[in-house]
């Protein structure tokens, strides 16, 4: 089983460092908790 990541805030940021710990380790569980109604996904 792999780990679980949290990422805190959905803009630029969020979005961008999920996709590279993802590239890291395909075997993450991401979840992004943002506190607005949308989250960033051009980062």
């Amino acid at each position: 089983m792999g780990k679980n990541v949290v990422i805190i805030g959905g803009s630029a940021g969020g979005p961008s460092v999920a996709a590279e710990a993802k590239r890291q380790d395909p075997s993450l569980a991401i979840k992004i908790v943002e506190q607005g109604e949308h989250v960033s996904f051009a980062a």
